[in-house]
């Protein structure tokens, strides 16, 4: 079997085009992924809480809100805090927040 390789040049994400993407959370895995989707071309804010996060954050160039701010302005969510963070922050900053 022939394997075929693929190259960053050759994959295409184009639902993701001209969406803003608010990756919540800076930490370790936040922080990876929005500055990987922001090197491919798409348009990352972060949602964090004040802090050491939200100023490294701000520091790396990317923008940064409070969680309910930035879940208000983006198209496409990453939860990307600790699970045992996750529901209790779903429920008070994002939730009530979403649209249709």
């Amino acid at each position: 079997m022939a394997v075929q390789m693929e190259y960053e040049k050759d994959v295409k994400v184009p639902a993701l085009d001209d969406k803003k993407i608010a990756v919540i959370g800076y930490g370790s895995q936040g922080h990876a992924h929005a500055q990987n989707l922001r090197d491919s071309g798409h348009d990352v804010i972060i949602g964090v809480r004040p802090g050491k996060s939200f100023d490294k954050a701000k520091e790396d160039g990317f923008e940064a809100y409070p969680v309910a701010e930035a879940t208000k302005l983006a198209d496409i969510i990453m939860i990307l805090i600790n699970d045992e963070k996750q529901a209790k922050l779903y429920k008070e900053s994002i939730e009530p927040n979403l649209e249709e």
